[in-house]
């Protein structure tokens, strides 16, 4: 109550300034709201119950059309590749979606303009708080609201809609799930995001070549401080139709080269380096972004999205940043001809530490 009395002693101080405001003698009359024209439902009570027919159905039809493609998309699948196939998909899985979307924004404003309260008014605002009857009001407005929308009365509307804009996610939630790569009778784990990371191309006797030309490397062409971008040399051979993308996104490597006595190396993984040569996958084990940002003089890899920070002197460790875990280190040495290659694939899954954990 206090408060409220500091509101109504502040109402009656405040003089608003007339500032350059100038007084006329025919100032514009305020010619108020416009008689009200009530609508065919508000005066029918069969136009209204057509009105609500009209808006379910068009719920339970965008209810139909997220099913259809939900339904499209396992019907007309893109697994051949095809081109045909593939537009087929995208046609009706898109009509899918499209017609659960207008069905469910036209229901609603069928539902708006048809069933719900017309009837205009003013409400003045106030700078301050208000009176607790005119908070009382503001909630008793809300319950106004629903009795006159309908929304709590007409149960049928209701639960369409309800319906309809549950099941207009379903699509998305699909179409994601054709993103991640499918198992077959042939290859069990070819779904198992656990699995693919867990393995590279890179094997015993892999030639680390420049991304993306596929020139070999000599371990004598590495000099001090320089950083190579790499991939495995059987990589560089694959086009695009044979999965060229998904394999570099595992495999590239950045590698780099020290001072031998500057490495810390534990007993494990001494022969995992050539001569202070070290190679770490580039995928960052925050989120997989590219870590791609070497500084010379500390020896620090940066990742540009999230500022993780690793130190190449001892394991890649994270030194600062969100990422959980250092990168993987891919264990290299040199071929008879002194080109360097991979000793196996990496130990451990590349990318975000959340495949390792899963």
């Amino acid at each position: 109550m206090a408060h409220d009395d500091d509101s109504q002693a502040l109402d009656r101080a405040y003089q608003p300034s007339p500032g350059l405001g100038v007084a006329v003698s025919d100032p514009v009359q305020n010619p108020g709201l416009p008689p009200h024209r009530e609508r065919m439902t508000d005066k029918d009570p069969r136009a209204e119950k057509a009105a609500v027919r009209t808006v379910y159905t068009l719920f339970y039809l965008s209810l139909a059309g997220s099913i259809w493609a939900v339904a499209a998309y396992m019907l007309f699948p893109i697994e051949s590749g095809a081109l045909i196939d593939i537009r087929q998909n995208n046609l009706f899985i898109g009509l899918g979606i499209a017609l659960a979307l207008l069905a469910l924004g036209i229901g609603a404003i069928h539902w708006s303009k048809a069933l719900m309260s017309d009837k205009e008014f003013i409400e003045h605002r106030h700078p301050t708080r208000g009176k607790d009857a005119t908070r009382e009001a503001a909630i008793q407005a809300f319950s106004d609201a629903n009795e006159e929308s309908g929304f709590g009365r007409r149960t049928v509307i209701r639960n369409s809609l309800f319906a309809a804009l549950v099941a207009s996610i379903i699509p998305g939630v699909t179409l994601f799930r054709g993103l991640a790569p499918h198992s077959t009778p042939d290859d069990p784990t070819a779904g198992d995001p656990v699995v693919l990371l867990k393995h590279t191309m890179w094997e015993k006797g892999a030639r680390l070549v420049r991304d993306p030309d596929g020139t070999p490397i000599r371990a004598a062409d590495v000099t001090l401080g320089s950083a190579f971008h790499v991939i495995p040399e059987e990589l560089a051979t694959l086009s695009h139709h044979d999965g060229y993308l998904e394999e570099k996104a595992k495999a590239i490597v950045l590698m780099m080269r020290l001072r031998p006595e500057q490495l810390i190396e534990a007993e494990d993984r001494k022969d995992w380096s050539y001569d202070g040569i070290v190679a770490y996958s580039k995928v960052c084990t925050h989120v997989g972004c590219p870590v791609a940002l070497y500084e010379q003089q500390t020896h620090h890899l940066l990742c540009p999205c999230h500022q993780s920070q690793f130190d190449v002197t001892d394991h890649a460790k994270v030194i600062f940043g969100p990422a959980a875990r250092p990168l993987p280190q891919l264990p290299i040495t040199v071929d008879d001809e002194g080109y360097l290659v991979a000793r196996s694939d990496f130990k451990e899954p590349v990318g975000p530490s959340f495949w390792e954990r899963h």
